[in-house]
This record gives structure tokens, sequence and C-alpha cells, in this order.
């Protein structure tokens, strides 16, 4: 690629701004890694204020939701983006409202993350992230379409792990008892079976590492932030 031209990409963040944070940087280390010299990424991002869509994830109100993220989308088409890429988890539930606004190829984190974990040849993988992601088909649906098999945390811990990213880690606060709690979920998890464990909310990278865990880990922020950057550089 002689002349080393990106493909504008549009990302919609700020839920939280500390995950969008990583996303950022990311993405500019590996466009700097393919590249080298003073190369960055080609970004434009909408960062959104966090509190009025927590409390519509809270209502429910999933329609409003899904205006609001079109809108994003929108602005960012307009301004250049020729993809999109939504840096939180929980809000692929209306990706398919941003797509339909905009028509531009969307980089899906529940398919980057699907490719990566079937690339290290596992079938059973665990789940972490917020309730809506944990439980709902949106996310989960789109991992057993491509052939794996999903586990969950029972209903107490799913409480606690989704409370620890909406109380703690969306508000950069990082505990070592809360932790120990995902680590204590993750080997529960392993013990039924789970060969690997999804950190499926952009948040939980900022707390559970590799060396936290008993099985491979698959950091959603940093598999979406490389799938990005396949689509900056054209690379498929």
């Amino acid at each position: 690629m002689p002349n080393h031209q990106q493909n504008t990409l549009g990302v919609i963040g700020g839920m939280s701004w500390e995950s969008t944070q990583s996303y950022y940087r990311l993405i500019n280390e590996g466009v700097k890694a393919e590249l080298g010299g003073l190369h960055s990424a080609d970004l434009l991002i909408h960062s959104v204020d966090f509190a009025p869509i927590g409390a519509l994830q809270a209502q429910g109100a999933w329609d409003e939701l899904g205006n609001i993220m079109a809108s994003s989308g929108t602005r960012l088409q307009a301004a250049g983006a020729k993809g999109l890429l939504i840096a939180t988890n929980t809000m692929h539930k209306v990706a398919d409202d941003v797509q339909e606004a905009t028509k531009l190829p969307i980089i899906h984190i529940a398919d980057a993350t699907a490719n990566a974990i079937k690339e290290q040849n596992l079938t059973k993988i665990a789940l972490l992230g917020t309730e809506f992601t944990m439980t709902q088909d949106f996310y989960k649906q789109r991992l057993m379409d491509a052939g794996l098999q999903v586990l969950i945390p029972e209903e107490d811990a799913r409480a606690e792990v989704h409370r620890i990213i909406y109380e703690e880690l969306c508000q950069g606060r990082i505990k070592d008892s809360s932790r120990q709690y995902y680590v204590d979920v993750i080997k529960a998890l392993a013990e039924q079976g789970a060969e690997g464990v999804i950190l499926g909310c952009t948040e939980i990278g900022l707390l559970i590492t590799q060396a936290d865990s008993p099985i491979p880990v698959f950091d959603t922020t940093a598999i979406h932030a490389k799938a990005a950057v396949a689509f900056l550089l054209n690379k498929d």
C-alpha cells in the first residue's frame, strides 16, 4: 500500500469514555505497528454523554437508544466516515438501527470476537458483560450462529458483574475486591467447561487481564480495535 490511503472510520464512543480512550490508543497503536513512522489512524469520534444513555438502558428504552445511535452514525457519515464502529458491546443491540440509517459497513463486535475465538479452535466459551449482553439474543445469538456454545454466570453473579460495570468500571473505579469477584466467576464457568472467557463489556479489560484468568481471555475492546485497524488499512 504505497500511499497508505486509509478508510476513514467513524467511532460512536463515550459509553464509557474510559473504554473509548482504550479504543483510541489501541487503534492508533495498531495502525502505527502496520505502517510505522508517524502514521496514526484516520478516525472521526462522536463521544456521547453516557448518563442519559445509561438511564435509558435501565428503562429498556431501546427504540429511543436506537434513534440516538442512528443520529450519531449519520453525523459521522456526514463528516466523511466510510464505516462505523460502536465502541461498546451493549449498544450493538441497536446496531441494525445504525446500519439502516447510514447504510455504512459496521464492524460488529460479536462477529469480530467469534472469529477470534474460532481462530483458537475453541467451541465452549464463557460470556461476561452487562445483564443485557449476557442474557439477550442480540449478542449471544451471533456467537451461537458462529457455532459457539455460550455459558453465562447464574443470576446473582450476573447481577454483581453488571453492578461492578456501571457503578465502578464506567466511573473509573478499579477495585481489587471486584477483580477477585470476576476471577471467581471465571473459575466457576471454567469448571462448567468453558474453554475461554469473553470480556463482553468494553470496560472489563480495565479490570481483568490474561494473568488474572485460568482460561484464555478474549478482550472485546482489543479484538474490536484490531478489526478496526483492518478496516482502516483495507485488509480482509
